[in-house]
């Protein structure tokens, strides 16, 4: 089964927790905060890897989540840090953010690795809020918190030159004649249904070459396998475009040409100015017959070449066109991604809105990370969590809000009367 298109959903591990603790031993009764940090959570990182060639394996696991951090412990312990996962995905994957269609990051080269998303921040200990003033510090900070989400995988086939045409062409036949690949061939339409790669070799150069599953009319808008696999024709440096001259399936050769063209021009501008050599196939069908050959050189503007698949006819000669061409053509690139971190904090803010019942209520993301890091039934935390209160202006925008002291307010889930 070939898959190249698959939506995963992704987590980093949590940060564990930092501890309340305090050194005690038979000859100490009163020792300082000694409660150790959290670990921090996993990560997840992407490997490309030639053992994989196809998504198929995210067709059946789609979830994958890292290993969280330990919470800390007594004697200035630390927490292990949570286990990452590794994903293995093909060269040519391409990591996409499905809520705006930006282009994460471009898998291109073997061995490539990229972190995805990163573990959460391990809590800090009480022994971090020890102060000359404050020696006893009965409260530490909790692990953060990640978040789900959800990424898609595209695979985009990295070959130097595409052979595109109609189904039945011969562009398997093709392949198979030209490299050590063996694609499936038979004499009916989408034989081929996933694109197949071949090593071919001139002398001493070698290239890449890829058979694209057949396309149709309409196939720049999903008729017949169009959509799922034109992508995989974005890679190449050169097209070699076949065609049926002997019209043996009952077509015309030149509007089979001029079709594809514009499949290809509908689907991405960027194809129309691919260089393309234009091999005839089934010269041989057409034995001492040139009418249709000449006639289609005649309006033809790229390099035509007159082959048979099947007999290897024309065959060393379009494989020095296509390597004289291929040394005039820059290397393929990855897909430049733009300026954007998925993997980034989201903005502290907050929100103030009022209930039913009168009550005002404050939550957001800064809400989130003040709670973090305070013991609301601790004296001190508490006094350290109304400062970052006043600090952060949140006071001044519950008054601004209509808020009146005696008023309930609720922060962090919990209650609290505004005075």
């Amino acid at each position: 089964m070939f898959v190249d298109r698959a939506k995963i959903i992704v987590k980093a591990g949590n940060g564990g927790d930092g501890v309340v603790s305090f050194f005690r031993d038979k000859f100490t009764q009163k020792g300082g905060p000694d409660g150790g940090d959290g670990g921090r959570g996993g990560d997840i990182i992407l490997v490309a890897s030639q053992d994989v060639n196809t998504l198929v394996d995210f067709k059946f696991k789609k979830h994958f989540r890292a290993g969280n951090g330990q919470n800390g412990g007594k004697n200035h312990c630390s927490g292990a840090d949570g286990e990452d996962i590794i994903i293995k995905v093909p060269c040519g994957c391409i990591v996409k953010d499905p809520t705006n269609d930006k282009i994460i990051v471009d898998m291109f080269e073997v061995g490539q690795k990229f972190t995805l998303l990163k573990g959460g921040n391990g809590g800090k200990g009480n022994q971090n809020y020890a102060t000359a003033r404050r020696q006893t510090p009965n409260f530490a900070q909790k692990g953060m918190i990640t978040q789900e989400k959800e990424v898609v995988l595209e695979l985009k086939t990295i070959a130097d030159v595409g052979l595109v045409g109609f189904p039945n062409v011969g562009k398997s036949t093709l392949l198979s004649a030209i490299s050590d690949a063996k694609p499936k061939i038979a004499n009916y339409h989408f034989t081929t249904l996933a694109p197949n790669l071949g090593v071919v070799k001139y002398y001493d150069s070698t290239c890449v070459v890829a058979d694209i599953p057949g396309l149709i009319e309409g196939a720049s808008e999903g008729a017949g396998l169009g959509h799922e696999f034109l992508r995989h024709i974005e890679r190449t440096r050169l097209i070699v475009h076949i065609v049926d001259i002997s019209g043996s399936e009952g077509r015309d050769p030149w509007e089979d040409f001029e079709l594809i063209n514009k499949e290809l021009s509908n689907y991405s501008t960027k194809l129309t100015e691919r260089p393309q050599i234009v091999a005839l196939n089934k010269c041989d069908i057409l034995g001492d017959n040139r009418e249709p050959i000449e006639k289609f050189k005649a309006k033809v503007q790229y390099p035509c070449v007159e082959i048979s698949a099947f007999t290897h006819k024309g065959i060393d000669e379009l494989l020095k066109i296509v390597f004289d061409t291929l040394k005039t053509l820059p290397a393929i690139e990855p897909e430049q991604a733009e300026e954007y971190d998925f993997d980034r904090a989201e903005d502290l803010s907050y929100t103030i809105w009022r209930d039913d019942d009168g009550s005002f209520v404050v939550e957001g993301t800064l809400i989130d990370n003040i709670v973090r890091g305070v013991n609301l039934n601790d004296y001190e935390s508490f006094s350290y969590f109304n400062k970052r209160i006043k600090e952060e202006g949140i006071e001044d925008a519950l008054y601004a809000k209509g808020a009146k002291i005696g008023d309930t307010i609720h922060i962090g889930g919990v209650e609290f009367e505004l005075q």
